[in-house]
């Protein structure tokens, strides 16, 4: 499954990406965010894996995070693993002017358990819900951050 969400940002580029990339806002928008550990490599460069755990539905998830190529400011792009998922995120920043940034998320899911491929066939809708979700509620953070609320 491949899909593309974006959103735009009333903030310069590099506010954007210093607080995309500063991992102390993380729980500040990323919904159910419990816990980020940093397993190896440098952080933020492509090599870097780290642990993520959230709270879904009353349960623990655990995914592991592996930046994959960095290029910023233009594009940071990982992977997300959890049991029988896997799934790619390609984040790309681009200027819409002096105080103006599309953030634009390329996502592609792949499933190696047969339960979870019948769900994202049954529930594509609730990813691609939730993936909006994640870039509006960074947008909000971000705005009020940015602009010292």
């Amino acid at each position: 499954m491949k899909y593309t969400r974006e959103v735009t940002i009333d903030l310069p580029r590099d506010r954007v990406i210093e607080l995309f990339m500063n991992r102390d806002n993380m729980p500040k928008w990323q919904t159910g965010l419990k816990s980020f550990e940093h397993v190896s490599g440098e952080p933020g460069q492509a090599g870097e894996t780290s642990r993520l755990v959230y709270e879904h539905r009353g349960q623990d998830v655990e995914m592991i995070e592996t930046v994959t190529s960095q290029s910023l400011p233009d594009a940071l792009a990982g992977t997300y693993e959890t049991e029988g998922v896997w799934n790619y995120i390609n984040n790309r920043f681009v200027e819409e002017g002096p105080d103006r940034t599309r953030w634009i998320a390329e996502t592609e899911f792949r499933f190696s358990d047969w339960k979870m491929l019948l769900m994202s066939i049954v529930m594509r809708f609730a990813f691609t819900g939730q993936t909006k979700k994640t870039l509006h509620d960074f947008k909000a953070f971000a705005e009020g951050e940015g602009r010292g609320e």
